[in-house]
């Protein structure tokens, strides 16, 4: 049975599929989709032993995932791929262009320059708008009570959401990074408890467990993670995949720090924020935190 029989009238997109299937996918198959999603598909055009090699799996991880999809075989798999990109080219999105310095193309500020761009070009195309607006929907309700936390790297992106979201709107915290002084917090959590949780490769196990026993006490999660996906996936209500590789030792966070910033635009325009940043201005003023007298 191909898509068109599968849903009579109507026609689901490849990339949404592979998002949607995460879950049940083998540590092979998140491999090959990560492939096909980090490129917009445009890997998938090729022929199934060059895909196979690119993703490093076995062309027989390729067939099984076509029809964990609904699909007859590779070929029918590829049909749609090729429509789809076909379609894209068609109403093609706005890129950023990340020019070079005059003279220096392989210059370091070239280089990442070029990197940051296509991370963040690639992380706009797998975007689910309907999920960002969800998520920006959620974290603006305030009878929801929202915690925050960042592994080793992304602590400090998980801080940037914090010392905005605070000022936004009451009930806000950022979690301590020690384990030992979680137990105080999740003992308040409940069905009105959003965690927000930041966690790339390497994947940090104890945040996996934080994010286990906040769902066991009815909270939901909402995880930023890199292109491969953080095992919390499993655990989140709503997840947003980024673009983190640079031409450097370390992940490139930037394009998370794009989403979060974007989410807090939108938080703002739907929060009744002006009484609240008013009201923070004067009690420093009243205070003279910062006049030093």
């Amino acid at each position: 049975m191909n898509k068109s029989e599968a849903h009579p009238g109507s026609a689901p997109l490849v990339r949404d599929m592979l998002k949607e299937h995460q879950a049940s996918l083998t540590a092979a198959e998140r491999r090959l989709t990560a492939t096909l999603l980090d490129d917009s598909l445009m890997s998938g055009l090729q022929s199934i032993t060059r895909l196979a090699e690119n993703a490093e799996v076995s062309t027989a991880t390729i067939v099984r995932l076509a029809r964990k999809l609904g699909f007859d075989g590779f070929s029918d798999f590829q049909n749609a791929m090729r429509e789809e990109v076909a379609a894209r080219v068609k109403q093609p999105l706005a890129k950023l262009d990340p020019g070079e310095l005059t003279g220096h193309s392989d210059h370091v500020l070239s280089r990442f320059a070029r990197a940051l761009s296509r991370n963040i070009n690639a992380t706009l195309d797998r975007l689910d708008v309907a999920e960002f607006d969800a998520v920006t929907d959620l974290l603006s309700d305030p009878a929801r009570n929202i915690h925050l936390i960042g592994g080793r790297i992304t602590r400090s992106n998980a801080n940037h959401f914090f010392n905005h979201l605070q000022i936004i709107r009451p009930g806000v915290s950022l979690l301590d990074a020690s384990p030992s002084v979680w137990p105080q917090s999740l003992l308040d959590m409940n069905a009105l408890t959003t965690l927000v949780i930041f966690d790339i490769r390497r994947y940090e196990k104890q945040l996996e467990r934080l994010s286990r026993l906040v769902t066991e006490q009815g909270g939901n999660i909402v995880l930023f993670t890199d292109q491969w996906g953080s095992p919390i996936e499993t655990h989140a209500a709503h997840t947003f995949r980024t673009m983190v590789e640079a031409p450097s030792s370390w992940d490139s966070t930037l394009a998370i720090n794009f989403l979060v910033e974007a989410l807090i635009a939108g938080i703002q325009a739907r929060s009744q924020s002006a009484d609240r940043i008013a009201a923070l201005e004067k009690m420093i003023g009243a205070a003279r935190i910062f006049r030093g007298s």
